[in-house]
């Protein structure tokens, strides 16, 4: 049953699912895969089909994530801007998909039923429901995907309502996104000791405008651990 309580890859996928392990007990790997599964939804299957497989401490795979082939940019990345990371991704922009194999936790500790989920670019509002949960604005929103069928960003209204559904509450179901630290590649686990967190980095291929190139750039998300109460 449900807890109901009140959660992306060449960019690094940070953003926080714990597997019922407590963080500090856990040890996670990482390997990567080279192919889409067939029961992919077809609306969403412009992906890199080269993505990564977390596995758990007793080597059972837990989730695997995987990033669009090309992903349009405002701007060339070039730092947070205020409390905004990726002032470069335009709201409620699809970054990619992850399928779970087992049931997680997100950021704010909601289950999250194994399947596939999009993981849309989010900022969460500037209200006191979310002081000190994160010195910054920016989440990765998981929506059903068989409910997200359409490529181009929803309105907020509709994209929180939607991923709403994925925690099976009221609140939308997050991922926590950050800045790639210590030169970490593509590909390898984070560990934050101080927080519990571990992380898995990807990278996004970048569009920006007026560059023939995309533009690597790689992002984390927790993937174990939850926001501080």
């Amino acid at each position: 049953m449900r807890r109901l309580v009140g959660g992306l890859f060449a960019l690094l996928l940070h953003g926080i699912l714990a597997t019922g392990l407590q963080a500090q007990d856990a040890a996670f790997r990482v390997e990567p895969i080279d192919q889409l599964p067939a029961e992919l939804p077809q609306a969403i299957r412009d992906l890199n089909p080269n993505g990564f497989r977390v596995f758990a401490e007793d080597s059972k795979p837990v989730a695997e994530f995987w990033v669009l082939k090309e992903l349009s940019a405002k701007a060339k990345p070039a730092g947070p801007d205020g409390a905004v990371q990726f002032p470069f991704l335009n709201e409620g922009e699809l970054l990619g998909v992850v399928r779970f194999l087992q049931e997680v936790h997100d950021h704010r500790e909601q289950s999250i039923l194994p399947g596939f989920y999009t993981i849309r670019f989010g900022l969460h509002p500037i209200n006191g429901d979310h002081l000190g949960v994160s010195p910054f604005r920016d989440y990765g929103l998981l929506l059903p995907a068989e409910k997200d069928d359409k490529p181009a960003p929803p309105d907020r209204k509709a994209l929180e309502s939607l991923s709403a559904e994925a925690s099976g509450t009221n609140h939308p179901a997050v991922m926590l996104l950050q800045i790639v630290k210590g030169g970490a590649k593509v590909g390898s686990l984070v560990r934050n000791e101080e927080k519990n967190f571990w992380g898995v980095v990807v990278g996004l291929n970048l569009k920006v405008a007026g560059q023939a190139e995309p533009v690597l750039y790689p992002m984390e998300v927790v993937f174990s651990g939850a926001a501080a109460k």
